[in-house]
């Protein structure tokens, strides 16, 4: 079983801070869960002019309990008080044509749910760019413009496939000849628990649709995060962006917020050059 949600949207700022931003967007209050983010791989093309990347997150994540109430106790082990899971990010911008796609997906627990997001931010028809635009201030010389985004999350449960194919083997292996006189030996009934009167599909089917729920609400957090950094980036440019992020790191970790980067940034010198005065 397979479940589709789509969802459009348009952002109030320009593409080129919409695509930044994007990169620029964890960490951000609605997104204290997010523990890392590592760029794995990175690519221009020039004769494209498209920029390629491949990142990875590592998230504070647990399977939802009312997922957990469905699964046969002790399945997962202990994996899933681990706590934490990897996210896959791949994306390509054209800023020349103004546009980006997306492409998310969860390389935990796939067995159980795995879900693809993809997204494709884009310049409206009637959005104009000029060189100015591109290159100087991502917000001011835009107003006018705004971003729609299209948002397309694919839900897929495989939940007790391979039980299912393993026991269809079995049994085919071991089913009974019939005898000399005609007659099949009758099997013995099998005795079925709570969960075993489940259907895979009706567990496959229940596990996407909580699946679906916490989608939506992820995605409503994910555009209010996305909007914090915007307004940073509108209001103080990528100086309050950098200052923001540092701040939200030293909330949810616990990190150091007067770093030198930060007190590079706000003395316009070096860091090692401010014991020199």
């Amino acid at each position: 079983m397979v479940k589709f949600y789509e969802s459009f949207f348009n952002y109030d700022y320009p593409f080129p801070a919409v695509s930044l931003a994007y990169f620029l967007r964890y960490p951000n209050p609605y997104a204290t869960h997010v523990l890392s983010t590592d760029v794995i791989d990175r690519t221009f093309d020039p004769s494209t002019q498209r920029l390629h990347s491949t990142r990875l997150h590592l998230k504070r994540s647990k399977i939802p309990p009312t997922i957990l109430k469905l699964l046969p106790k002790g399945i997962l082990g202990t994996s899933s008080d681990g706590g934490q899971s990897y996210i896959l990010e791949k994306s390509v911008v054209d800023v020349r044509e103004g546009w980006m796609k997306t492409e998310t997906r969860n390389l935990e627990w796939t067995g159980i749910l795995s879900i693809i997001e993809k997204q494709y931010y884009r310049r409206p028809s009637d959005g104009i760019a000029t060189p100015g635009s591109l290159t100087s201030d991502l917000v001011e010389k835009t107003k006018n413009e705004g971003t729609d985004v299209t948002t397309t999350v694919t839900l897929l449960s495989r939940f007790g496939q391979a039980k299912l194919l393993k026991k269809k083997c079995e049994t085919t292996a071991t089913s009974p000849t019939p005898s000399s006189s005609g007659e099949e030996e009758e099997a013995a009934p099998v005795k079925k628990g709570f969960f075993s009167s489940w259907s895979t599909s009706s567990l496959q089917r229940t596990i996407e649709g909580i699946g679906l729920r916490r989608t939506r609400e992820a995605l409503a957090k994910s555009k209010d995060g996305m909007t914090v950094v915007l307004e940073r980036l509108r209001h103080g440019g990528l100086v309050q962006v950098l200052e923001g992020m540092q701040e939200d790191s030293h909330r949810t970790f616990g990190q150091d917020p007067n770093l030198p980067w930060k007190r590079a940034w706000r003395q316009g010198q070096d860091p090692g050059s401010e014991n020199s005065s």
